[in-house]
Formats: structure tokens, sequence, C-alpha cells
């Protein structure tokens, strides 16, 4: 959980409300009465053995053996709780690890009165260099996530980002990007919206990950004109792709 953000969590809970931390495996937020994970209780802190982040959400872990439940997420059954029996819900950092983040989404809304909700930003998922320099974002991670406003979207993480360097972001712009602009999140009460992007054929998947890397600015723009001409290229005689590429800038 983004550090600043873990204070505001912890003001807008009050000493009696009952909170749940779902998927909070590898950092659990101690605040929790009660934790859902599919990973045993026994293995958790999993960012603290590997000399990551310590302990969030207090010093004191709240919940138990008895009150951490391991089961599956994403169904075939519900999260076992009535309607509205927790007062906030915390869901830092699992939305783009799971294989149906809506049905996860709609069971926060049903049980929770109010919650945090923490995902990588797309630019963050789209970097090179989170993992390895030639992979995009990280290995495990299933979806790219935008929060607008209230509006939460998923798109599937189209394996084509891993094809060719225009479909994501240098490891150097990963770099220099600040610790808030790596996540993005949103505080709800009631209920917030969610939905799933759908893009049918590789030529448009291509186009929306293009998209989004031309509006970042990762690249100059000599090295993107250079890569369109080179594309062009593929398609013209021999003669006239030289003339086109050495007007791009090339040799």
């Amino acid at each position: 959980m983004f550090e600043p953000n873990e204070r505001e969590v912890l003001r807008r809970i009050r000493p009696e409300d009952r909170v749940l931390d779902v998927g909070g495996w590898a950092r659990p937020f101690n605040r929790a009465d009660v934790v859902v994970d599919a990973e045993p209780y026994e293995t958790r802190g999993y960012y603290r053995r590997e000399g990551g982040a310590g302990a969030q959400g207090g010093s004191v872990e709240r919940f138990t053996r008895e009150t951490w439940i391991q089961m599956d997420v994403c169904g075939p059954r519900p999260l076992p709780f009535p309607d509205r029996h927790f007062d906030f819900a915390v869901c830092s950092h699992t939305l783009e690890d799971v294989r149906d983040p809506l049905f996860l989404c709609a069971e926060l809304i049903r049980v929770a009165k109010a919650g945090y909700i923490e995902v990588p930003s797309r630019a963050a998922e789209s970097s090179r260099g989170c993992e390895h320099p030639a992979i995009a974002g990280y290995s495990h991670h299933r979806w790219l996530i935008d929060i607008d406003g209230s509006v939460v979207t998923f798109m599937m993480k189209y394996h084509l980002i891993q094809a060719d360097w225009r479909y994501s972001l240098p490891q150097e712009f990963l770099w220099a990007l600040s610790d808030s602009r790596r996540v993005q999140w949103l505080f709800w009460e009631d209920r917030f919206e969610f939905r799933e992007r759908v893009i049918h054929g590789a030529a448009q998947q291509i186009a929306e990950l293009e998209r989004f890397v031309r509006v970042t600015h990762p690249y100059p723009a000599w090295q993107l004109a250079a890569s369109d001409a080179a594309r062009a290229a593929l398609a013209l005689p021999r003669r006239a792709a030289r003339r086109l590429f050495r007007a791009a800038g090339g040799r």
C-alpha cells in the first residue's frame, strides 16, 4: 500500500469498525479483523521475509489464525460473509493478480460499506524493468487497470505488449516514475463502478497499446518517426523505401 494512503485508511477506520483485508497475504493489513487469501496463515508476510517493506496497518496483528480465511477469492463460492458485514474493506495489489477481478469487486461492494482499492498504475504495469528489462510490468499480473473517478476499468494485459518495444514503456521511464505515479487508488463508500474493456483482434490491440505509449511520450519523436518509416518501408519497393527511411532521419 502507498505509505501516505495507509495513514488515511487508518484515519477513516473507527476503533469499533469491523475491517476486512482481501488478498493481504504478502503484506497483511494489521488492523484487519479478518483476512481472506488463497495462501495459508503460516506463510503470511512474504514481502517482510524477502527484505521488503515492513508491517502496515499498525504494528500489531488484529486478525488471528482463526480469522484468517484461506479460499479462492474468485469463486465459485462468494465470500463467506453477510451483506454489509464489514465497515471497511482493504484490497491492495490484489485485483491485478486474480482471474476474475469483476467478481471480486462485486463481492467487496456486497460485504463492506466502504473501502480502499490500490493497483499498479497503467504506466508502471506497461513499463519494462519491473522484474526484467525485457518484460513489461510484473510477470504474474493479468490486467492493465485504469481508475477514473469512481470507475475501475480492467483490460486484459494482452501478450502483444511483450512483442515489440513500441507497445510498452522503457525501463528508464519506470526509473523516473515517482512512488505516487507507480500506483493508483480509490477510496469508496457504498459502491463504485467497475467494468472490463475487451478489444478484439491483434490489430486493434496493437493500436491501443501504441496509443497509450504515444500519449505517455516516453520516446523521442525521431525514434518513433524512424520506426514508422521502417514499418512503412516493408510495403514499398526497395528504392522508394530507401528514400522514405532517409527522409525520416535514417542513413
